[in-house]
This record gives structure tokens, C-alpha cells and sequence, in this order.
């Protein structure tokens, strides 16, 4: 009986502590955006352009931009070493109602034929997410998954497919 009680106790502190790491007090950087005087400039985050005070991007910076987004592996998480360059995209989008952009999700050879589709798309809905969030227009963007099927470097290593868990941006108009 005393160790049913201890093992309750202990599950109930546990449960507690989590909690209490997951909660949030508010920072300044936080309050800003909570109370929305946030500039939408901050980047550490995903999702945190507002897509206000958006000024459009030209043709000629969008030309120096990254358009090939890396992702980790089995995950569908937009990396932040890429966040300005889909900003800029956003931008762009945003500034140019008539651009169109086609989002192709791909995946290394590892997993199922259709879990490496759903991955895919997972991977460019995520990209999508994040140019909406910063200014473009859902009908602006179009999202294909191509799975494992268009490799970018073939190979049976960590080295290529790496760079086989990717999305493409392309523009289908200016």
C-alpha cells in the first residue's frame, strides 16, 4: 500500500514539474507580441511575421535568394537558417499579387512509397505556412509532393540524401 501511494506521488510530482517547464511567464520580447505591438521583424521563431509593414521585394533580390529548403530527417520543420530567404520571398509574393509559386516536397528513399508522399507534402505545406504567415497569399501558392521519386543526387548515403529531403520553390509567374 505505502509503495502504491509513493508511486502516485512521484507520477503527480513528475507531471507537475512538466508543467511547470512548459509554462510561460512572458519576456519582453513575448509581451510585445502578445499584446500586438510586435514589429514582425524578429525571425527566431517560426511564424512570427506578421505580413504587415510588408515592403515588396524586386525581382532582382528574389534572383538572390535560396529557392532548395533542407530538412532534417522524418521531419517537416522549416529550419531557421532559411527563414530570412522565405521573408524575402514572402515579400515578394506579397508585393506581386500576380507571382505564382509551385512548393515541391521531396523526400530521401528511406520510409513506404506513401509515407514518403505524406512527408512530402507535409514539408511543403510547412514552407507554404511560412510565406503565408509573412505576407503572401494561400492562392498565390501551389504545393506538390513528389515523395522520394525525384532525387536529387542518388546514393545510398547519409550524404545524398540529405540533400534528397528538400522543397523546391519555383516561380510559375512573375
Amino acid at each position: 500500500m505505502r509503495y502504491v501511494h509513493l508511486t502516485k506521488a512521484l507520477a503527480l510530482a513528475a507531471v507537475m514539474a512538466f508543467a511547470a517547464g512548459c509554462s510561460s511567464t512572458g519576456s519582453k520580447s513575448d509581451s510585445g507580441a502578445m499584446n500586438g505591438t510586435g514589429t514582425g521583424t524578429d525571425t527566431s521563431a517560426y511564424g512570427t511575421g506578421t505580413g504587415t509593414g510588408v515592403t515588396p521585394g524586386s525581382w532582382e533580390e528574389v534572383a538572390t535568394l535560396k529557392n532548395v529548403f533542407y530538412f532534417e530527417f522524418d521531419r517537416a520543420v522549416v529550419r531557421q537558417e532559411f527563414f530570412p530567404d522565405l521573408e524575402g520571398h514572402a515579400r515578394y509574393l506579397a508585393g506581386n499579387p500576380s507571382a505564382r509559386v509551385r512548393l515541391d516536397g521531396h523526400t530521401d528513399e528511406r520510409g513506404t512509397r506513401e509515407y514518403n508522399m505524406a512527408l512530402g507534402e507535409r514539408r511543403a505545406n510547412a514552407v507554404e505556412r511560412l510565406l503565408i504567415v509573412n505576407g503572401a497569399n494561400a492562392g498565390q501558392i501551389e504545393t506538390v509532393s513528389y515523395g522520394e521519386e525525384r532525387a536529387a543526387v542518388t546514393g545510398n548515403h547519409e550524404g545524398a540524401w540529405s540533400q534528397n529531403r528538400r522543397v523546391e520553390l519555383r516561380y510559375l509567374s512573375r
